[in-house]
């Protein structure tokens, strides 16, 4: 979701008002995913280096959150969308983390579609969170192999991603679910994440199915696997 920063700079807005903008993006992606009948929609709404963004922005991002939870959290049970949250959600306030957990156990019941929000979350750091976690499991790490690592990420119980879609003319992963993203398709436009709506997310789907997905192998080995 990049771009809420400079679609507010390009009009003169503080940063904030960027941010509430994104938040109306969101609002729009998540309806028109549900209404194409995506079941797994994960959106990056702060890594982990953003820490490292002037204190009041944070603070205004974190405030922006748990306002947005609280707003939508009974829609989204009503439609039977799922809120789950990805990332070293340890390290956020107390108070937010109740507010999530809340959230996850009032939308978990009759999930229909589950809206993945990436919060404090980096891909590097998931990877070496989940070692850590099987080595204080007592697991012996010769023996690792994918599918034990897959269980112990942020993600554990998603599928990986199939489209990838970058904002504002983005073309980088910027550590975001480097595991789960190794075979997605990528699609990047140069439309600012506020901006971003309906058509948007057509072109992206339609970007998406017109590529032909080889997971490594040759494009005659695609063909001969259909027939």
């Amino acid at each position: 979701m990049d771009g809420n920063s400079r679609w507010a700079r390009e009009r003169l807005l503080p940063r904030v008002m960027g941010h509430k903008a994104g938040i109306e993006a969101i609002r729009r992606v998540a309806e028109a995913a549900n209404q194409r009948g995506i079941r797994v929609l994960t959106l990056y709404a702060f890594s982990t280096e953003n820490w490292s963004r002037p204190k009041d922005e944070v603070d205004a991002l974190m405030s922006l959150f748990s306002e947005t939870i609280r707003r939508e959290v009974d829609e989204l049970a009503r439609r039977g969308i799922e809120l789950r949250f990805s990332g070293r959600i340890h390290e956020l306030s107390p108070a937010l983390q109740d507010q999530m957990r809340q959230a996850s156990e009032r939308t978990r019941v009759s999930s229909r579609a589950i809206l993945n929000i990436a919060i404090n979350y980096g891909g590097r750091i998931e990877i070496v969170d989940a070692v850590r976690e099987l080595a204080g499991e007592g697991a012996d790490l010769t023996q690792l192999d994918e599918a034990r690592l897959a269980a112990h990420l942020y993600t554990r119980g998603l599928p990986d991603p199939d489209l990838v879609i970058r904002t504002a003319g983005e073309m980088r992963l910027s550590n975001f679910l480097l595991w789960q993203a190794a075979y997605s398709e990528f699609h990047c436009t140069p439309t600012l994440w506020p901006d971003f709506g309906e058509a948007d997310f057509d072109e992206a789907l339609a970007a998406y199915q017109r590529r032909v997905r080889r997971f490594g192998a040759r494009p005659e080995e695609i063909s001969n696997r259909g027939r």
